[in-house]
């Protein structure tokens, strides 16, 4: 079978290769899926890179989140063959992937793959940011690199709660697209003072809570955008750069800055929380009420295509492995 698989650590396009490797067989407790369609986050391309909280052992397959069809199924193992499931794993990126069966999610009918495969790691941390958060109607959240497929979930979901949702761009281009999706403000870092628009925007009040991507000095011009007793959750880092702190900042408007991790957040919570939040989060996309966008589809083959691709400024929306190509 076709594997994307890298050897060394370094930039996607220049490790990863595709090579032939054996078909696994599942275990005790295990199913194949035959590999039908497969996201590409930050975080794969982080992975690659050794800069991910998860250190590839190298040799090492690629890619986090996929969907796809249960194709064979080990001992003890109660799903049926032909089941379509959404799963993540570490090594997605090829055409037979071996998981245990208690960490599948069915796909629900109708939900292509191209939705199903990028149905776990951006929505739900959308979601569970959201509620981590503890926002009610009316108050005001900044998210940072908001033209992102988590920051488009973030405004779907919190313009369903009333939320004011301000995020920042650096290019116009994606400004009409994310007012349609429901962001209250688009503020384009590149020709304005984030600073300037937010106190003018919230009365010299500053935002209530900041959901913040990229980390280094846009992250810390970020951060000035609190109001007293905010806080700031940090899930990614996509300038590559840690947050330099202004601890006076922090002292004198007692501010709080939290690391978010969605497996630790899911972790935390009981086994009907999560069936409740698995349900709600795939019945919107389902439904076509959480809506995601697609900007380009790759075989397995074109694997180094569809990472720079992906890595590219001003993308719109997600690039897809489609392995049905």
């Amino acid at each position: 079978m076709k594997s994307a698989q890298f050897e060394q650590t370094g930039l996607p396009s220049e490790v990863l290769k595709v090579k032939e490797i054996p078909v696994p067989e599942p275990g005790q407790g295990e199913i194949r899926i035959q590999v039908s369609a497969c996201n590409i986050n930050p975080s794969d391309l982080m992975f690659i890179r050794g800069l991910y909280g998860i250190r590839p052992e190298l040799p090492s397959g690629a890619g986090f989140e996929a969907s796809g069809v249960i194709d064979k199924c080990g001992e003890g193992v109660s799903l049926k063959e032909g089941i379509r499931v959404i799963f993540s794993a570490v090594g997605v990126w090829q055409e037979y992937v071996l998981v245990s069966a208690k960490t599948v999610i069915p796909t629900p009918e109708g939900m292509p793959d191209e939705v199903a495969c990028q149905a776990f790691i951006n929505p739900f941390t959308a979601y569970a940011m959201l509620e981590e958060s503890g926002l009610k109607k009316g108050q005001w959240l900044l998210i940072t690199a908001g033209g992102s497929a988590f920051g488009q979930f973030v405004i779907q979901l919190g313009k369903k709660k009333g939320i004011n949702v301000v995020c920042t761009v650096r290019r116009d281009s994606h400004t009409e697209a994310l007012l349609e999706l429901g962001a209250t403000v688009v503020i384009n870092t590149d020709k304005e003072s984030l600073y300037r628009g937010v106190m003018k925007l919230t009365d010299r009040n500053g935002f209530d809570y900041i959901f913040d991507a990229v980390g280094g000095e846009p992250g810390a011009r970020a951060l000035e955008c609190l109001a007293k007793n905010g806080t700031m959750l940090v899930f990614g880092s996509l300038s590559l750069e840690n947050i330099p702190l202004n601890s006076g900042l922090m002292l004198f408007r007692n501010l709080t800055v939290k690391g978010f991790w969605l497996s630790v957040w899911l972790s935390s919570l009981s086994k009907e929380a999560r069936i409740k939040v698995t349900s709600e989060v795939l019945g919107m996309l389902a439904s076509g009420d959480l809506k995601v966008s697609i900007e380009a589809r790759y075989p397995l083959e074109d694997v180094v295509k569809a990472v720079k691709h992906a890595d590219s400024s001003g993308r719109k929306g997600k690039v897809i492995l489609d392995l049905n190509l």
